[in-house]
């Protein structure tokens, strides 16, 4: 069931990266996911799979900005020549 919910988180990761979902065209596309795997709408499994989707989906989130936080590496800037004093003569 897992390799199928990853499947589904893929699935959804990238419609999202081509268009923007909005939350009503999510939750579609997730009861539909839930549906295909034989939950019953209302059931506890169903509602058991539609926390497991929302959780990989901020699970993949924070992966992703950690990714971006972590892989870049800061840039510092040193005062060095910039900064000139001007002294009256």
């Amino acid at each position: 069931m897992r390799l199928l919910t990853g499947s589904a988180l893929l699935a959804v990761l990238l419609i999202a990266g081509c268009t923007t979902m909005t939350p009503a065209e999510r939750r579609a596309l997730d009861n539909q996911t839930c549906s295909s795997y034989g939950f019953k709408l209302g059931g506890d499994g169903f509602a058991s799979c539609l926390l497991n989707l929302e959780l990989d989906r901020r699970a993949a989130s924070r992966a992703q900005f950690d990714d971006m936080r972590f892989n870049n590496p800061p840039i510092i800037f040193y005062g060095g020549g910039r900064y000139h004093r001007h002294h009256r003569r």
